[in-house]
């Protein structure tokens, strides 16, 4: 059932979702375990963590009990890979990004009950207890396979050890367990042209015994807890992939590896075998329950076996299968724990129009946007909420961040928290006034007030947060236009008691924006409670209060003074973000530029024919009407002769003089634009394109000497 308010500010009706049902009181919240092979960036930020720590943060905030849960997924292939490139072991590569990514959650604000790991203990004896269970009941398949062989790493290769193109889209870069264009899945054997990624050989087939999960046995249960039971509930880009799954026909997929790296197979005869990272990592979500509740005094069973706890993954799109057909189906066959009640995954965030790439460093990095960005977590934490990919994905840039800071943290929630805060010190000592008689207009902005919190609730318990994040901001809005229409600075001139009555209403609507905000913005939440004096007991809210209470901030507290919640962001600073990427993606057109294949063959008495002598530029001026010329003059210790040479562009005038420089003395002279040029510069490009001097690198060397 749904009941509509009106906001007569706005001429808009709101709509919020009055529950008929008693909400569950017990929930375990799940973020995406983020791979330890480099640091957060904003597309997991936009995709997973935020959205994950507002719904957690709500769920607190209404008396709910909570088990918010991540960690480290240090397990697999890539892990490897990246410490064979930099010299090091893996445990080295994990350890190093575990502590990188932890801190910058910390920094950030994301509000987990616990971040573990997959390297701990209690995750291997977690995951191999698991696996065992399954094995005891006969819940796996086991086969001896032939698997892609390097004979020169002489080991077998796992999925991402291997690439090759696509069978399906032709994508010559796909991995040997997923395609990352189409987005298929894939055994390696199914690959076109398979080539090792540790050597580049092409490998070979040898035969190996591992242990499958036979997801085909699961098909009719998942085909009705997902298409049936789920169809109207699910995010529709969810359900549409898992369906299109499911169509396909499930087949078997292996859950162990031939890796020296992860969690060694606890059975007899699986010497040399690993967990498959993929059946290990989902099962950390428990392991680091159970982690948690160890260290608080809790039991951990609760939140993963009882009925009445509602399991919620966040992940991104690319997880989906994973955490839809295949951990839920380990769930069933394992038989004791609980199903996800919803699986609200976002689609990508794209960056500047183009997609996010963390090899080619086209990425916003979390700890790098808190260095640059001090003390404005929650400008980031607005601006990706507010383009939030949840349905189709979507692109942040750098403008649009810096216009929801000015033009929305600032202009309209900052600037209507700095105005209420500052006329109440001024009129009133900061202290709270009493109200008199309350206009229609006053009534129907506490009204207001009070529909707020199920109006956002009612999006955020059906996963959208960039309306919820819209419906925060329309509070801030109605306080903004409360003001400007009521005018409190030209009626305190005429009338004491109507000014006390506007500011005590405008106190109310700052009161709610306290708390409403922590969800989305909770550091600036806490600072909005220290500046309104409201974290004691007696004064503090909650979230249903919002809704209950006539009187937010009564008659006589004493707030504190005005301090500016959010600051404007300059075009210097977006610049220099701008600036970063341009340089990335100058790196990057370096690192894939082909080498130019080698001329014809000439012979020794051909290259004598040319004569290349050391100069000195003399002097040197721009060529008029001539973007990239400039007129030099050059002495090549023979003569002093005029060049005319193509680098205005990466030299100015002025730095060129008194240059050495490699010269071809001996080409025919040419006309350009008048000019007659007698001889050539030899030029080559750095790795940004920018233009380099061939020169000798010691200054001591005399003009004229010939090179040979």
């Amino acid at each position: 059932m749904y009941i509509f308010f009106l906001n007569p500010f706005q001429n808009v009706y709101f709509c919020g979702f009055k529950k008929e049902t008693k909400m569950s009181k017990r929930y375990t919240i799940t973020a995406a375990l983020p791979y330890t092979n480099g640091p957060i960036h904003i597309g997991h930020l936009a995709g997973v963590y935020v959205p994950a720590d507002i719904y957690a943060r709500y769920l607190r905030l209404t008396g709910n009990d909570v088990a918010f849960i991540c960690g480290s997924d240090e397990h697999g292939v890539p892990i490897t890979i990246k410490a064979k490139k930099e010299g090091v072991t893996p445990q080295d590569i994990v350890d190093k990004y575990h502590a990188i990514i932890k801190k910058s959650f910390e920094d950030f604000g994301v509000s987990f009950d616990n971040y573990s790991r997959t390297s701990a203990k209690i995750h291997h004896d977690t995951a191999q207890k698991f696996f065992k269970t399954l094995y005891d009941k006969g819940e796996f398949i086991e086969e001896v396979t032939e698997q892609l062989y390097d004979e020169k790493a002489d080991q077998f290769l796992a999925d991402r050890f291997v690439t090759g193109t696509c069978p399906k889209c032709s994508n010559e870069e796909a991995y040997g367990d997923q395609c990352e264009k189409c987005g298929s899945s894939l055994n390696a054997t199914d690959l076109i042209n398979p080539k090792s990624a540790i050597t580049g050989n092409i490998p070979t087939l040898k035969q190996t015994k591992h242990w499958f999960l036979p997801l085909d046995k699961h098909e009719a249960f998942l085909k009705e807890w997902i298409l049936k039971g789920h169809k109207k509930d699910w995010k529709p880009n969810v359900y549409g992939q898992v369906k299109s799954w499911i169509d396909d026909g499930l087949r078997p997929r292996a859950v162990t590896r031939d890796l020296d790296w992860g969690i060694p197979v606890p059975v007899e005869g699986a010497e040399g075998k690993v967990l498959y990272v993929w059946f290990d990592a989902p099962i950390g979500y428990i392991s680091a329950t159970k982690e948690w509740a160890e260290r608080v005094g809790k039991d951990w069973e609760p939140y993963w076996k009882d009925e009445n706890t509602k399991l919620v993954h966040f992940i991104g799109k690319d997880n989906i299968v994973f955490h839809c057909i295949i951990f839920p189906a380990m769930l069933k066959a394992e038989g004791s724990y609980i199903l996800p009640d919803n699986v609200p995954a976002n689609e990508f965030l794209n960056l500047e129009g183009n997609k996010l790439s963390t090899s080619k460093n086209w990425a916003v990095w979390l700890p790098e946007y808190l260095e640059d960005f001090p003390n404005q977590q929650d400008v980031l934490r607005y601006a990706l909420t507010a383009n939030a990919p949840e349905t189709k994905d979507n692109d942040f840039t750098w403008a649009d961040f810096q216009a929801k800071n000015n033009n929305e943290l600032v202009a309209i929630f900052g600037n209507f928290i700095n105005r209420v805060v500052v006329l109440t010190d001024k009129y009133y000592n900061g202290i709270v006034p009493s109200p008199s008689n309350f206009t229609q207009v006053d009534e129907e902005v506490l009204a207001a007030i009070k529909a707020y919190p199920d109006v956002i609730a009612s999006s955020i318990e059906r996963y959208r947060f960039r309306e919820a994040s819209q419906e925060l901001m329309n509070l801030a809005r109605l306080g903004n236009k409360y003001l400007a229409d009521e005018e409190p600075w030209k009626v305190i001139k005429v009338d004491e008691e109507r000014t006390k009555t506007i500011m005590f209403v405008a106190l109310q609507i700052a009161s709610a924006l306290a708390t409403l905000s922590e969800p989305f913005l909770p550091f600036t939440s806490d600072k909005l409670k220290n500046i309104l004096s409201v974290t004691s007991s007696a004064v503090e809210m909650s979230w249903e209060d919002i809704s209950t209470k006539n009187v937010l901030l009564p008659t006589g507290h004493q707030i504190g003074k005005a301090e500016l919640l959010f600051s404007k962001i300059e075009d210097e600073a977006i610049q220099q973000q701008l600036d970063k990427l341009i340089a990335s993606k100058k790196a990057n057109e370096a690192a894939n530029k082909t080498v130019e294949p080698q001329k014809d063959t000439i012979t020794y008495d051909d290259f004598s024919k040319l004569d290349i002598r050391v100069g000195t530029i003399l002097e040197a001026e721009k060529m008029p009407k001539a973007n990239k010329l400039l007129v030099l003059k050059v002495d090549t210790g023979i003569d002093v002769r005029t060049i005319v040479s193509g680098i205005a562009e990466s030299f100015s005038a002025e730095e060129v003089i008194g240059k050495k420089v490699t010269v071809l003395v001996n080409l025919a002279p040419r006309a350009l634009r008048g000019v007659e040029s007698q001889g050539m510069i030899l030029m080559t490009e750095n790795a940004e394109g920018k233009l380099v001097f061939v020169n000798p690198d010691d200054k001591s060397v005399a003009n004229g000497l010939h090179i040979s």
